[in-house]
């Protein structure tokens, strides 16, 4: 598959992939089994457009592949893990890995056959990640992990996961980001359950790392590129939240539309009340300036242009999650009293759409990282 980054109209072929995708996910809708959409997905070549077609991709990029988490969001069926495997650790590992990293990898990630978590985020670190704890030392031929991790999704179905440590630099002394592979039943490697409010499939967790030994091919990349690699993954995981969210803002509007069109108190369907109409017009516009945002932020990244692509994808995800949110506040409130009840499944969407305001960064994070390096104001830490 090809990407074109100059233009804002889709191509046939992603007009194409929209459709098919969008088919996929009616044919399952919101009540199917989870495992059963993410295998199909992954056989019919969803799950990996963005890798490279040498390892049994579809050799497209994040632009195909935030289209197809949107799609399937739009229908009421997100994956998750479609953000953290294919999008961040695949990226990671078709630009950074070794030969036979990719070999080992990519196939599985493309076909769903293989899942891959990411940890990142410490209990006391937060969203500084120049706090982040979880120490890497060379012993011999191996690698020595130790540390922590939170909010880890999909690790109980993850074949292993991809986690941020830090090595420490011979010459300065000072701590740098490395990534490493950590097989899920690597000795010293735990888990526990985080128990969460939100009704998601993929779980959250945290983990331990306890003097988890590793050979030396386990870390992905030069170890003296670490940040940069640690980037190539961030900002597509950026887009792809924007994708999540947009899409559970679309399937949120469109049963509210729906419910509008049909729903009649007096002579009219309540729709044609301009205080029920113009608020979802409203989000309609704000979803669909977001997606614009997205579309930008996935086309400078397939150009190969990180810089810019961080800029965009950091404001992609923050108004896509913005709008994800009034969409499905006025969606449920649309509904009124239907909108809280099971038979609508809207309700469930209310905890949901925060997740894109909180994660994989806040927004407050957003604009701090838009107040300096955007617009060159000072920081105040």
């Amino acid at each position: 598959m090809t990407t074109t980054a100059t233009t804002l109209i889709e191509s046939e072929e992603l007009r194409d992939l929209r459709a098919a995708v969008a088919a996929l996910g009616a044919k399952h809708g919101p009540d199917a089994d989870p495992t059963a959409v993410w295998a199909e997905a992954g056989k019919l070549g969803y799950l990996g457009v963005n890798l490279p077609e040498e390892y049994g991709g579809g050799g497209g990029g994040i632009t195909e592949l935030s289209l197809v988490l949107e799609e399937m969001g739009a229908a009421g069926c997100p994956q998750l893990m479609m953000i953290v495997s294919p999008a961040i650790c695949g990226t990671v590992i078709a630009r950074f890995g070794t030969e036979e990293q990719k070999r080992r990898w990519l196939p599985g990630l493309a076909d769903a056959s293989l899942t891959m978590a990411f940890g990142i985020t410490e209990p006391d670190a937060g969203s500084n990640s120049h706090r982040i704890t979880t120490t890497a030392r060379r012993d011999g031929e191996e690698w020595v992990l130790n540390g922590r991790k939170v909010f880890v999704s999909g690790v109980d179905i993850a074949d292993a996961t991809l986690i941020v440590g830090r090595t420490e630099d011979a010459r300065t002394g000072r701590l740098k980001p490395c990534l490493f592979i950590v097989d899920r039943d690597a000795p010293g490697f735990g888990r526990r359950h985080i128990e969460m409010e939100i009704d998601a499939a993929e779980k959250q967790f945290e983990l331990t790392l306890d003097d988890v030994r590793l050979p030396a091919d386990r870390l992905v990349g030069d170890e003296d590129a670490g940040l940069l690699q640690l980037f190539a993954g961030l900002n597509p995981e950026r887009v792809m939240t924007a994708a999540f969210a947009l899409g559970m803002g679309r399937y949120a509007l469109a049963k509210a539309v729906t419910y509008a069109r049909e729903r009649t108190v007096w002579k009219a369907p309540i729709g044609s009340h301009q205080a029920i109409a113009h608020p979802l017009a409203q989000a309609h516009i704000e979803l669909e300036l977001a997606k614009l945002m997205m579309q930008r932020a996935a086309a400078l990244y397939d150009a190969g242009d990180d810089f810019g692509a961080g800029e965009a994808a950091n404001m992609a995800k923050y108004a896509a999650g913005e709008a994800c949110v009034r969409a499905v506040d006025q969606a449920v409130h649309t509904l009124g009293g239907n909108g809280l009840t099971r038979e609508y499944g809207l309700a469930r969407l209310v905890t949901g759409a925060r997740v894109a305001r909180i994660a994989p960064v806040s927004r407050e994070m957003i604009l701090n990282f838009v107040s300096h390096s955007s617009l060159g104001l000072p920081k105040s830490y």
